[in-house]
């Protein structure tokens, strides 16, 4: 039974930092592509970063993050974080780990709140 649980969300100021961790259960992740995804309130949810499987990854970003997120894996952990740094009261949503398998898993979302 595939399982993905997200954990790191929670209340900073802006310029602050958090690292969200999606850890998976039922399948080794880092064979396969994974995603973070954030929904805003009233918006529509959108992708934040991808990385894909195997060994040489490739990873992308949405414009908005560029340069303030990061993506990484730990098959070790199977585990794909998004540290996120200088965060902004736009990047408040609730933040979803997606996993590409032989068909598309989500979490359970996070929410993350950045205010002063």
């Amino acid at each position: 039974q595939v399982q993905l649980v997200e954990s790191g969300g929670g209340l900073v100021q802006p310029g602050g930092s958090l690292r969200l961790s999606c850890t998976a259960s039922g399948f080794a992740l880092g064979t396969y592509d994974m995603s973070w995804h954030r929904q805003a309130p009233g918006k529509e949810r959108e992708l934040v970063a991808f990385v894909t499987g195997g060994v040489r990854h490739t990873i992308k970003y949405a414009d908005s993050v560029k340069g303030r997120f990061t993506i990484s894996k730990d098959s070790a952990k199977n585990t794909v974080y998004l540290q996120m740094n200088n965060l902004a009261p736009e990047d408040t949503a609730i933040y979803y780990c997606k996993a590409h398998t032989w068909r598309d898993f989500w979490g359970q979302g996070t929410q993350v709140t950045v205010s002063s």
